[in-house]
């Protein structure tokens, strides 16, 4: 009896030892091929800014370890000195293992906690859906080399196909996994690729598990969708002042026409000024007729901002607080890509949004003939 009783004891201790405290974690990385006395950084995503630095670790054997405490699963990048790109991992409660390949960190295998192996999941279906279409591609390629227009819009309509399944699927992780805090990932990447309606996402966000929907991401979500719903067409678009590249102080009502373009852009982006040439002449012909454009940039420098300004010969209101990302303007209209545009009526209501070359036109002709 005493035997048994010490191998219990034994069995319980060994249990402990391999079990992390509540809201603790673990994280064993073996990392072949990695001189030692290589350091790795373990970082933290900020939103618009450069991903925060929390700890430094070094490689000793081709491994290394870590641990911390968390409140609940919350994303965050492993960055190895001397390697290309970063390593997205999962930091929750758990043991979490990790077995990275230094020339293709993107291949990693992550281990032992719930979010980690539905991360690891939902990316090796997403990659299997992606060598569907580059093998579509491949052979559409092929084909046009041959000549083969059958073959072609054959092939034209497959790749639509899976561009569905690749919405599909997305959508139905979500749905089946209310419980994940992967859904939350899948949600945000809908919002920032508009693959889905504010409205759909929405719903789909809803029908998450309470505890997923009050971790720090999805508040950060809630609020997003809040403010998407004060963004909708229909709305009184929010009024702001911001300063003009004279140094004056102007506001969007002040600079309402009877249809006014509000248009996100900075000096650095490429589809912004590939763009301009287009509002240009349609502010041009329109500008009589009532038409005003009010450009917000997003840009850090001045001298950038004014200089793009007058290459591009932009002849409406800017405004920009020059805080690139964390422009509270940009903040407050929800802006997580540029070029961006609004539409609004003479009281300010937007009534169409994110319209650009034909479409664009066609829309102000439409309010302005």
């Amino acid at each position: 009896m005493r035997k048994i009783g010490s191998i219990l004891l034994l069995f319980v201790a060994l249990v402990a030892c391999n079990k992390t405290k509540d809201n603790t974690y673990k994280v064993t990385v073996n990392v072949e091929g990695v001189e030692d006395g290589k350091k790795v950084y373990l970082q933290k995503p900020v939103d618009g800014q450069r991903p925060e630095v929390l700890d430094t670790l070094e490689v000793k054997e081709g491994s290394f370890e870590f641990s911390g405490e968390t409140e609940g699963p919350e994303m965050h990048y492993l960055y190895f000195e001397g390697i290309r790109g970063v390593l997205p991992i999962i930091l929750e409660e758990g043991n979490i293992s990790v077995t990275a390949y230094k020339d293709s960190l993107n291949f990693s295998k992550i281990e032992g906690t719930p979010s980690n192996e539905d991360f690891t999941a939902f990316i090796q279906s997403s990659r299997n859906i992606r060598k569907k279409m580059m093998d579509i591609q491949k052979q559409g390629m092929e084909a046009q080399q041959k000549g083969d227009t059958v073959t072609l819009n054959t092939l034209k309509e497959t790749f639509e196909e899976v561009q569905q399944e690749a919405k599909d699927y997305e959508q139905d992780f979500v749905a089946n996994n209310k419980d994940s805090y992967i859904s939350l990932l899948v949600i945000q990447q809908m919002m920032r690729t508009k693959s889905k309606t504010p409205e759909e996402v929405n719903t789909l966000f809803k029908g998450l598990s309470e505890d997923i929907r009050n971790t720090e991401m999805g508040k950060s979500i809630a609020k997003e969708l809040g403010d998407i719903d004060k963004l909708a067409i229909g709305a009184i678009a929010p009024d702001f002042s911001a300063p003009t590249p004279d140094g004056e102080t102007i506001s969007l009502k002040e600079s309402l026409g009877k249809v006014t373009i509000l248009d996100f852009w900075a000096a650095w982006c490429k589809p912004c000024r590939a763009e301009n040439p287009n509002l240009v002449a349609l502010y041009k012909e329109y500008h009589d007729k009532g038409l005003n454009v009010v450009g917000v940039s997003l840009d850090r420098k001045a001298e950038d901002w004014k200089k793009a300004i007058e290459e591009d010969q932009l002849p409406w209101k800017h405004m920009s607080n020059l805080k690139f990302w964390q422009d509270p303007i940009a903040q407050l209209y929800n802006i997580r890509s540029i070029p961006a545009t609004y539409i609004l009526d003479e009281d300010g209501k937007i009534i169409a949004k994110d319209l650009r070359g034909e479409a664009l036109n066609e829309k102000i002709a439409s309010l302005l003939q």
